[in-house]
């Protein structure tokens, strides 16, 4: 069985992992790196990538050891605003190549034009490092703009987020289109049952008409935090497949993602 080059959004935890206050998950069952490279395998997968959790903040601890363990995962972490350039290229020399803004369903926004916030984005963008970022669509629009004039890199998950109700006039796929023409934006192909109602395939056919393979990224999701039980990772390349139905597209999609997570 054949899948994609690179799965660039998977999750790792365990049942019994430290969560923040306000979490909008406690895991109930342990989905491990091991567990991760098996469903890789299994379904003809080369590459993976590891989503830093939102439950988790920055409790990196699961990521760090699969790093360590296997030399075909790369990894995106949450950071504190202060933590040390030390600790980020440490992070750096084990194979963590960006750092994560989970905030869909949770209460604030940091506010990213802080002194602390500048300063972490500066060293981001020195590492060249990316953000990827999964908000609701308005705080996607509200907060991209900062974070590519912060001169990073930036990733953004499930195609935005789009609100089925307005289609790609969503704030989030706008957002995600404006990226992309930024030259430093990349868009996901992840995740459409977080966002149902919406024509899928449609909104990758625009990202793909604006951008090309070379700005587009598939993920899986797996295991499909809050669904696990309602979504085979197969049902993912499907899905993958028939929103860029073009074999060869794909495979111009996988070396995208091979060369921004540095399997290349």
């Amino acid at each position: 069985m054949s899948g994609p080059l690179v799965d660039t959004h998977a999750h790792i935890y365990r049942a019994n992992c430290p969560v923040i206050p306000g979490a909008t998950h406690h895991p109930e069952r342990s989905f491990t790196d091991e567990d991760f490279v098996r469903t890789l395998d299994d379904n003809g997968v080369l590459f993976g990538v590891i989503a830093a959790a939102s439950f988790m903040g920055s409790y990196n601890d699961y990521s760090l050891r699969a790093l360590r363990l296997h030399r075909r995962l790369r990894a995106t972490a949450i950071v504190e605003p202060d933590v040390s350039a030390t600790e980020l290229r440490e992070m750096d020399a084990a194979g963590v190549v960006g750092i994560r803004f989970s905030l869909r369903n949770y209460a604030g926004t940091p506010d990213l034009t802080t002194p602390e916030y500048q300063r972490l984005l500066r060293r981001v963008a020195d590492l060249d490092w990316h953000v990827h970022i999964y908000a609701e669509g308005e705080r996607i629009a509200a907060l991209a703009p900062i974070l590519l004039n912060a001169g990073v890199k930036l990733v953004i998950d499930h195609y935005g987020n789009p609100n089925p109700a307005l289609g790609e006039n969503s704030p989030g796929f706008q957002a995600a289109l404006r990226a992309l023409a930024s030259g430093r934006g990349w868009v996901k192909i992840s995740g459409p049952y977080r966002s149902p109602g919406n024509d899928h395939p449609a909104l990758a056919a625009r990202l793909l008409k604006e951008a090309g393979p070379q700005r587009l990224l598939f993920g899986s999701d797996w295991p499909f935090v809050g669904h696990e039980n309602e979504i085979a990772y197969r049902d993912t390349v499907d899905w993958y497949e028939k929103a860029i139905p073009d074999a060869a597209t794909r495979e111009e999609i996988g070396r995208t993602a091979a060369r921004l997570y540095r399997f290349a």
